[in-house]
């Protein structure tokens, strides 16, 4: 769907915004401003001026560089551009407008869109406001959208005109929501109990969004990832999560001022999201892309000149098949990768291809944001392990009795620190069975500690090296158990790539009734290729022991399908292949 209308914006966003404190009035389905008086707002008045790395707030990330190089430019979206001045002042008269409407310390908004500047505007504005933001894949369909907007009580939907007239039978059944807010001009659906609002009349009247104080545990964001139940959980994180996490990952990084950030990833992943952080933070630019076609990634690192692309191992396996121009490693410093295990295949292919560009190996939750990274320095003494601790956070291995691991022992992986998020959004059981008080004897809790420190405890299975290297074992809830053995679906894919004669893959576990599970494997032919099942197989044994080899290999053609944050749906294709069987033996 395209549904951009930039020009609505630049009239407000390139000029000194006055801001008028107003009467929101009803008139039938629309909103009327009655002006009091009129007051000028300094540039995001809330937040005093701190120096570089003295933000605490996240619009503060904002803000500390449109002091610092107001004219710099911050985002770019097509053909179109905007400074950090501009930004500044569009996210302060966005807080400006929510304040206006009455909206309150702690409520949600939630906001619906693809990548567009009004979609960043719009999740820093409502941290401005004292709210909270909830950015929405805009690949969800109605009723998942309508879902998550009552799972969270948001107050006000921010999204275009069409796709709130898709949304309007959902949101019937949404009755927190006050306020539609439509970003371009059309005219937008009616509905007595939300009103819409014009994005153009948001940003002109306001009040003054110092009326609202805000501190850095307040919580800021509320991002909404895939639940074990079919329904997604919303992962709460705080204004401290999010500044400590781009202050930690543009350390490591390196970013500055001088860098071109992509944003190829959904605004709703975290990963995603952190390219906004970490760039705003160093005062370097993004580049918001809404791409169709893997070749749209590498036009886009070649058009605006990109020095730094993290995407997730679906999307590298693509991007390794293509041919990529070689002006790109002229300019692109690195490359990270995100959201699950690159295959060494694909990082061979990458790195062959990108000779100058550094490698940067990392592994993050959505619950502590981002935990390790492999330094590229590493890469080839150790290309599976995902690295260490990233800055300002401790990454523990334990045993089931909450002991450390001895090097090499299979164990958690649990993450303390000031990445932590707040829980999961109004769902204490699973929050209970994620965030957890670290063990009394745990390595930097002093026995006179009364309080109880709260850590994230991962699911994940790692084993620590002699030096201290992570390596990533499987998921706990995604562990096969076949013939007495655990193994992880991650190994068998790994084994797969390897043998490069297939393009994607996904292995998951079957019901058996004597192996306990089967393991079944789903691959697509490479590019200009085919795939031999049984030669397949036969190069399965030599790789892997008898009780890892595939018990079954389907092919299909690709690519295979991904959930909302670009991830293979592992889940989607197992129910879909047993689903289909189930037909077949019916």
């Amino acid at each position: 769907m395209n549904d951009k209308h930039l020009p609505n914006i630049a009239p407000v966003c390139l000029q000194r915004l006055q801001a008028t404190a107003v009467a929101a009035a009803f008139n039938g389905n629309k909103i009327t401003f009655s002006t009091s008086r009129i007051v000028k707002i300094p540039l995001l008045s809330p937040f005093r001026p701190l120096a570089m790395n003295d933000a605490y707030l996240l619009p503060e990330l904002i803000a500390r560089s449109a002091e610092r190089a107001p004219a710099a430019p911050a985002l770019t979206d097509a053909a179109q551009s905007m400074n950090y001045d501009a930004l500044q002042q569009a996210v302060t008269a966005f807080a400006s407008g929510m304040v206006g409407l009455g909206l309150q310390r702690g409520e949600r908004i939630a906001i619906y869109l693809e990548k567009r500047f009004e979609t960043v505007i719009a999740s820093f504005g409502a941290a401005a406001a004292g709210c909270v933001f909830v950015p929405i894949n805009p690949l969800l369909k109605a009723e998942q959208v309508a879902y998550i907007l009552r799972d969270c009580n948001v107050r006000a939907l921010v999204s275009s005109s069409e796709r709130l007239a898709l949304l309007q039978p959902a949101l019937a059944a949404c009755p927190d929501l006050r306020f539609q807010l439509t970003v371009n001009p059309e005219a937008p659906p009616t509905n007595d109990a939300s009103p819409s609002i014009a994005w153009q009349d948001v940003l002109q009247a306001g009040a003054n969004p110092a009326a609202q104080r805000v501190i850095d545990s307040d919580m800021v964001a509320i991002l909404y990832t895939s639940g074990s139940t079919g329904k997604p959980k919303g992962v709460v994180l705080s204004h401290r999560n999010m500044v400590a996490g781009a202050k930690s990952v543009a350390s490591y990084l390196e970013n500055n001022a001088d860098d071109t950030l992509l944003a190829a990833l959904p605004l709703s992943f975290d990963a995603g999201f952190s390219q906004l952080t970490t760039a705003f933070h160093a005062g370097a630019r993004v580049v918001l892309l809404n791409y169709l076609l893997p070749r749209d990634v590498l036009k886009a690192l070649v058009r605006e000149k990109v020095s730094g692309l993290t995407a997730v191992p679906p999307l590298y396996i693509q991007l390794a098949e293509l041919d990529w121009p070689a002006e790109i490693d002229a300019h692109l410093r690195y490359f990270a990768n995100t959201g699950g295990r690159m295959p060494r295949q694909t990082l061979n292919a990458l790195r062959a291809r990108l000779p100058r560009s550094k490698p940067f190996l990392m592994y993050g939750l959505t619950e502590a944001f981002r935990s390790t990274f492999l330094p590229p320095e590493e890469v080839d003494r150790r290309p599976d392990s995902i690295g260490k601790a990233i800055p300002n956070a401790e990454i523990l291995v334990l045993r089931e009795d909450g002991a450390p691991c001895a090097a090499n022992e299979t164990g958690e992986l649990v993450h303390r620190g000031a990445l932590v998020g707040l829980g999961y959004w109004n769902d204490a059981q699973k929050t209970a069975e994620r965030y957890k008080p670290l063990p009394a004897k745990t390595p930097g809790r002093d026995s006179g500690l009364v309080l109880p420190e709260i850590a994230v405890f991962s699911g994940d299975s790692v084993r620590m090296d002699e030096e201290g290297f992570l390596y990533f074992v499987g998921r706990r809830d995604e562990m096969m158990k076949t013939s007495g053995y655990r193994v992880s679906p991650t190994e068998v894919e790994e084994v797969l790539y390897a043998t490069r004669m297939v393009g994607e893959c996904v292995a998951f576990g079957l019901d058996h009734p004597a192996l306990g599970q089967a393991i079944q494997a789903i691959v697509t032919p490479p590019a200009g290729g085919d795939v031999d099942p049984a030669a397949l197989l036969a190069e399965c044994r030599q790789r892997m022991p008898a009780y890892m080899v595939p018990a079954e290999i389907a092919v299909r053609q690709g690519p295979l399908p991904r959930n909302p944050n670009g991830k293979i749906d592992r889940k989607l294709l197992a129910s879909e292949f047993v689903a289909a069987n189930e037909t077949v033996a019916g």
